[in-house]
């Protein structure tokens, strides 16, 4: 049995906190009744959406396909990263050396699809970055493909971190990747924004990190 942690729930939504090394769909073992909209990486932590019938399922998907959901994440990636904020603009498709990864340079094989991620950096860390990111298309793994590509993978991130650039905190056994926010219009009207706390590996590593200013 799994301790959901709910953040929201109503007669058509259920938004949960996913914790890290599960699988997107996890709640279903106690919850058999829900309906899948939209997924994460097992080793993501945060925000997930269920829809709890038919109709709200629907509706949701059509959100995330219409890109009328506001997503963000926070991200510790490898590096300093010069800029207050940014954009990256980068077609992902299927690599054709490692399947599993979707990447935005080197060789793609499959659909190639465009892929925009805007940024803001939050703290400057000793040899890392803090950042919020706010995919503006819902390509797998977008925002690990998309650092990775500007030379700034995610911190502990095994699949999209090179020789060169891997780099993980003392005491992170996963990549720095958590759904923080998800701001939506319900089927209501009503327009909400939902938020989904930190999870205590990932601030012991803030915690740990030696501090240096913006």
């Amino acid at each position: 049995m799994n301790d959901l942690k709910i953040i929201y729930e109503d007669a058509d939504i259920l938004a949960l906190a996913k914790p890290a090394g599960v699988n997107f769909d996890w709640a279903l073992e106690d919850r058999p009744e829900l309906f899948v909209v939209h997924r994460l990486d097992k080793d993501t932590s945060g925000i997930i959406l269920f829809a709890k019938n038919e109709k709200a399922q629907e509706y949701l998907r059509g959100l995330f396909k219409n890109r009328e959901i506001k997503k963000s994440y926070l991200a510790l990636v490898v590096g300093n990263i010069k800029e207050r904020e940014g954009k990256i603009e980068l077609a992902i498709g299927r690599s054709k050396k490692t399947p599993l990864k979707r990447v935005a340079i080197g060789e793609r094989r499959g659909t190639i699809r465009e892929a925009a991620t805007e940024y803001v950096v939050l703290k400057r860390l000793d040899g890392f970055t803090l950042v919020e990111a706010f995919p503006k298309t819902g390509r797998t793994h977008q925002i690990r493909s998309h650092f990775a590509a500007i030379g700034h993978p995610v911190a502990c991130d095994k699949l999209y971190s090179g020789r060169k650039t891997f780099l993980c905190p003392a005491g992170l056994a996963r990549q720095f990747l958590h759904a923080f926010s998800l701001e939506l219009t319900l089927p209501s009207g009503t327009r909400i924004r939902l938020e989904a706390e930190l999870p205590r590996d990932l601030k012991n590593v803030l915690e740990n990190v030696t501090k240096e200013r913006l």
